[in-house]
């Protein structure tokens, strides 16, 4: 299962982390955020190379604006604590890994 991480645990996480990170930027109610948790759970549980978290948009307003989430599902990939790439919406499992690579 993906982790949820919070704003105050952000910058260790993800800014320090020596992994490359993948951000899923989502809320309960997103209909396309729930068609993507499936991929996004098994990416995290396939690649241990990866760190792979969720952010709630609604509990953790203040991420989704330092990063300017508009819309959701968004993801964000991270590597030596600079954001790497993007995409946004639903997209398939081989376009979210291209995010890391």
């Amino acid at each position: 299962m993906t982790r949820h991480i919070k704003v105050e645990e952000f910058d260790e996480l993800v800014l320090n982390s020596d992994k490359p990170v993948l951000i899923d930027f989502y809320a309960s109610w997103c209909a396309p955020c729930k068609m993507l948790a499936p991929t996004i759970d098994k990416i995290s549980e396939n690649n241990p190379d990866i760190n792979v978290y969720k952010v709630n948009v609604d509990e953790q307003g203040e991420l989704a604006q330092k990063f300017g989430v508009m819309s959701i599902p968004t993801l964000i990939s991270f590597k030596e604590g600079k954001v790497y790439k993007q995409a946004l919406g639903f997209i398939p499992e081989n376009k979210v890994l291209e995010l890391l690579k």
